[in-house]
């Protein structure tokens, strides 16, 4: 990364009142060397926006469209991949989450990891929001939109079963897909692995009294077996490969040459996958999408108000606390987005397969991804103004890594 840091020079102040032909020069010296640096990192960052990239939106557009088509058309087929699956997490599309994170969790160095102390306000920021804000906003939106705004328009014998779901939806923080968005706005990768790792240790013992708080049931039946197989799958495994894979790629190199290399190749396959998960996602509910439109469009409403106040209130308070943009970022992303897997397991295992509360948490899965995608872009295009503030330190001294 080239930074704007200006060089140090030790020529003399100009007196008052006597032009100084050094200072002068001096001065000009300075400017023109940030302006280069600025244009210079400006040239880099476009020179290396892909074709994916540059029209993601068009083709999670299409990638929506085609996973919906194909799923009303041809159910059978992704049916039988929907059953390739252990303790309800699906197989082919923890794949495809591998080839998404493995590539990202290659730039963290994990000798490294002692520095995220520094960046304490923004891991302190994330844990409010994801455990004191989210699940609790999430109830009181459910409740106001399911069980009163829209509860003509819903099957009445349904609507506490939604809010269930929706509520079961926003208690599980998001893991895996997480390093996907702070990929994509150029989050700090130490600090993202740090707060996920965090939100998994706190998950395994704040989700159940949360749960159990807000939907007034005792005895909630946690699927154990999806909530540490998940982990194993999306946290350990890929972070094993990942780090075995630096080292060997950093063993016999003086510089790091060789693994950008290999993560500047890797990084197609990673968007790849990510438009492939959603063509997945679409279209083992493409058949119930067309026919019942009315009732995920209504559940959608308050998840898409919950991931945009939840992302914007962690986005603001990190700006408040002056944290850098490279971690008020994935720390917003963290605070809107959800665990689908335990979130879906936890509403079948409470309420049944076919009921309104697994419909609400597939309902969270659908829109995950879009949704995620706009909070990246605008946290993306906010960085200038994020920045403006004074005491935050700008991108190119605090986050160096790319």
């Amino acid at each position: 990364m080239i930074g704007c840091k200006r060089p140090k020079v030790y020529f003399k102040k100009k007196p008052r009142g006597q032009p100084t032909t050094k200072y002068e020069l001096n001065r000009m010296l300075k400017g023109r060397i940030c302006k280069n640096a600025i244009m210079a990192n400006k040239k880099n960052k476009s020179s290396e926006i892909g074709l994916f990239e540059h029209y993601l939106t068009l083709w999670v557009i299409l990638c929506m469209v085609a996973g919906i088509g194909m799923g009303y058309l041809f159910p059978s087929i992704f049916q039988i991949v929907g059953r390739i699956e252990v303790a309800h997490i699906n197989l082919p599309l923890a794949v495809l989450i591998w080839l998404m994170i493995i590539p990202m969790l290659l730039k963290v160095d994990l000798k490294s990891l002692k520095g995220v102390k520094q960046y304490w306000r923004g891991v302190g920021i994330t844990l409010f929001v994801n455990w004191g804000v989210k699940p609790f906003s999430m109830a009181l939106l459910a409740w106001f939109f399911i069980g009163y705004l829209f509860r003509d328009y819903l099957p009445s014998e349904q609507i506490d079963s939604y809010i269930a779901g929706l509520i079961i939806l926003a208690a599980a923080p998001c893991t895996a897909m997480v390093f996907v968005w702070s990929h994509l706005m150029r989050g700090e990768p130490r600090f993202t692995l740090s707060q996920v790792a965090l939100n998994d240790v706190i998950m395994v013992f704040a989700f159940a009294p949360i749960v159990g708080l807000l939907l007034g049931i005792s005895a909630i039946i946690v699927p154990w077996n999806t909530l540490l197989l998940s982990v194993f799958l999306y946290i350990v495994v890929p972070l094993i490969i990942a780090s075995l894979w630096r080292l060997k790629l950093l063993k016999h190199k003086r510089d790091n040459s060789r693994l950008e290399k290999v993560i500047k190749y890797l990084q197609p396959f990673s968007l790849a996958a990510l438009l492939a998960t959603l063509v997945l996602l679409f279209g083992f509910q493409g058949k119930q999408i067309i026919t019942t439109p009315l009732i995920i469009a209504l559940l959608a409403v308050p998840i898409l108000i919950q991931v945009f106040f939840n992302s914007g209130l962690a986005y603001l308070l990190n700006r408040q606390m002056r944290s850098p943009h490279c971690v008020a970022g994935p720390s917003a992303l963290i605070g809107a987005s959800n665990f689908f897997e335990l979130a879906v397991a936890t509403a079948i295992a409470l309420f049944g397969f076919e009921s309104g509360a697994a419909l609400a948490t597939v309902v969270g899965v659908l829109i995950e991804v879009p949704v995620m995608l706009v909070a990246v872009r605008v946290v993306n295009q906010s960085k200038g103004w994020y920045e403006s503030r004074i005491g935050v330190v700008p991108y190119e001294e605090c986050c160096p890594l790319e």
